[in-house]
């Protein structure tokens, strides 16, 4: 699992605002899988950034959210996503094509529901419509 995969979702898109912002100060290539770089925090702070993509779970930065912690962040994702643009492309990419497909489903979700509807008796869809206003009339009821 890399960097992207062990980050959460908020770490990810935030470390992608930071890389096109330019929040990263200075890097280098410390290794064969290693990065080291600083990082600009929201707070106008400096973080001091260690990324492993070998072992993802050996980065270190030491901001609030990661240090100490065997976490991603959003500044080892900048500092990734400086250090390798490539990846940055990639990851825009596949969010751009998960979204394409999600729209997909659910355009089939609803035709597949419309062929439900269209597929019941006058009777049937009465029982269906009752029921969901009636457990829309619970929930309503449950929140009030």
């Amino acid at each position: 699992m890399g960097l992207i995969e062990t980050a959460s979702g908020n770490s990810v898109w935030r470390g992608m605002e930071y890389y096109r912002n330019h929040k990263v100060v200075s890097w280098n290539k410390s290794g064969k899988n290693t990065y080291e770089g600083v990082v600009l925090g929201s707070e106008g702070q400096n973080y001091t950034v260690h990324i492993d993509k070998a072992h993802p779970r050996r980065s270190v930065c030491n901001c609030r959210f990661a240090d100490g912690r065997r976490v991603v962040c959003k500044h080892m994702i900048a500092l990734y996503f400086t250090a390798e643009p490539e990846a940055a492309e990639i990851f825009l990419k596949q969010a751009d094509e998960w979204e394409n497909e999600e729209e997909e489903r659910r355009k089939q979700h609803f035709a597949d529901l419309r062929k439900y509807v269209n597929g019941l008796s006058k009777n049937e869809l009465r029982e269906q419509l009752f029921s969901a206003l009636a457990e829309l009339e619970e929930r309503r009821n449950r929140y009030w």
